[in-house]
């Protein structure tokens, strides 16, 4: 898993504070994802979260001093330093925020920040003035000039009463940050549009046509992007689904309002990724007032939508690469084909949506890639986060081969 913390090498920083308790979840989280988490607590830490629980749910020996009786322990903050893919320190507190900042090495989290070279999360979590306060805003922005990166804390109601800035933010989102902060920006500078979800076409105020899409593939593709440093805008059907961190959201409804946003944006994007599942037909007449179920027949007479997959093909520049889906239930390599062709399409991802672990709703996908020069590659079942880089990686391949070309 490229683009995950499997088998990574965390190190986790609890300062003392009231929220420390929701690193007890952080950590649990980076466990269940197989990263090989070690916790450093400071003293203060201790008394608001016992080192028993963090070594219970890393099943690793937690570090507070330098100082213990075993004969690694006065350097063993230099040893977790070089194999450290990351570290996370949540919270961080006004206190430590300062060590770190000024240099300062007094404990054994300290003194371990001293020699790291790896990449640096630090969450701050604190009471809202002190947050605010001119020296830990210069302590934060000090920190940045050495490359660590700051998650702002979330406003609202503190534990000390007091409301705004300073709450630690939920631990998933703490580990999607490091997610993003570990994965390579290889799509820095690149414009990428994803489409995604549903439409729905009214028959009247009540009552629509639509499909079973629920957005994963899209939301999966359009975060990977985001992860990799692209500029990312969603064009997105209705979904229950909240819009990925980063990434700019364009709520629609129908297929001609999908139809105006795609076009609209299309032609400042580098790459265009059609995952919408959008209605082929819609009404042909639209009730102004809801059809009763008393009248004895209601005869549906359907007109086509505008194919904007078709359109985008036909309109796409040289240098776009315009990637397309095709959900099918049979013969797969058939429809794909003539879609990727008639489409004018650079690549498109084909799936059969009735097996359960690549279905609308499933949170896994088996898909094979069919590529403009006639090559083909057969992808087999992971979660639709993983899918969504793989697909990255193969379009980032060919962006690369298409830039020489035209350079030469």
């Amino acid at each position: 898993m490229r683009y995950g913390i499997q088998g990574k090498h965390i190190v986790l920083g609890v300062s003392g504070g009231i929220a420390a308790y929701k690193s007890a979840e952080l950590l649990r989280l980076m466990v269940k994802q197989e990263a090989l988490v070690r916790v450093m607590m400071t003293e203060n830490a201790g008394r608001f979260v016992g080192p028993m629980t963090f070594e219970a749910l890393s099943n690793q020996r937690v570090c507070q001093t330098l100082f213990e009786s075993s004969d690694e322990a006065a350097v063993q903050h230099i040893y977790w330093a070089q194999e450290a893919d990351a570290v996370v320190i949540a919270p961080a507190t006004a206190n430590i925020i300062g060590k770190v900042a000024g240099g300062i090495a007094d404990d054994a989290l300290s003194t371990f920040m001293l020699a790291v070279t790896c990449p640096v999360l630090i969450c701050p979590a604190m009471n809202t003035h002190m947050y605010e306060n001119p020296a830990v805003q210069r302590n934060l922005e000090t920190l940045k000039t050495y490359g660590h990166a700051i998650l702002t804390p979330e406003a609202g109601e503190l534990a000390c009463g007091t409301t705004g800035p300073g709450r630690l933010p939920d631990p998933p989102f703490i580990l999607d940050t490091l997610r993003t902060l570990l994965t390579p920006k290889d799509f820095t500078g690149r414009n990428v549009l994803v489409t995604a979800g549903p439409t729905r076409e009214a028959l009247d105020p009540v009552r629509f046509i639509t499909n079973p899409s629920t957005g994963k593939m899209g939301y999966a593709i359009a975060r990977a992007a985001a992860m990799r440093g692209a500029r990312v805008t969603l064009v997105s059907g209705p979904t229950t689904l909240a819009p990925p961190h980063d990434v700019t959201p364009i709520r629609v409804t129908n297929a001609a309002e999908m139809a105006d946003a795609v076009l609209a944006l299309m032609d400042d994007q580098h790459v265009i990724i059609k995952t919408a599942a959008v209605s082929d037909f819609r009404p042909a007449h639209i009730s102004d007032l809801k059809v009763k179920k008393q009248e004895a027949q209601l005869d549906l007479r359907l007109e086509r939508t505008q194919d904007i997959l078709k359109t985008v093909g036909e309109r796409k520049k040289k240098e776009q690469f315009l990637v397309g889906f095709a959900a099918e239930t049979h013969d797969l390599d058939t429809y794909a084909t003539r879609k990727l062709e008639t489409k004018h399409l650079d690549m498109i991802v084909g799936n059969l949506v009735n097996t359960p672990d690549s279905g609308f709703s499933a949170d896994t996908n088996r898909a094979v890639f069919y590529f403009r020069d006639g090559t083909r590659e057969a992808v087999d079942v992971m979660p639709k986060a993983d899918m969504g880089h793989v697909l990255l990686d193969r379009i980032a391949v060919r962006l690369q081969r298409e830039t020489a070309s035209l350079d030469k």
